[in-house]
């Protein structure tokens, strides 16, 4: 079973990335960017087709080591 976990920060945490990338598009001439907000994305391979067992072990591994969920929320996808 195929899965992704998206981790993005909390609304009201700066990004620092995020506006030098906002920055940067700036710079090259890249129209319209009101504002851009980075995060990390996780595509991630399970053995088994249990999606609800699926789903438990992925948010565990994201509570304990993916996400810092002080300031980091995430997105559990289960692709398949």
């Amino acid at each position: 079973m195929k899965a992704r976990v998206t981790v993005t920060l909390k609304s009201g945490i700066l990004d620092p990335q995020g506006k030098a990338i906002e920055g940067a598009l700036k710079s090259l001439g890249v129209d319209g960017v009101a504002s851009v907000r980075q995060g990390k994305v996780f595509d991630i391979e399970l053995a088994g087709s249990d999606k609800a067992k699926a789903e438990a072990v992925l948010k565990d591994a994201a509570d304990k080591l993916l996400a810092n969920t002080v300031i980091e929320n995430y997105r559990v996808e289960l692709l398949g």
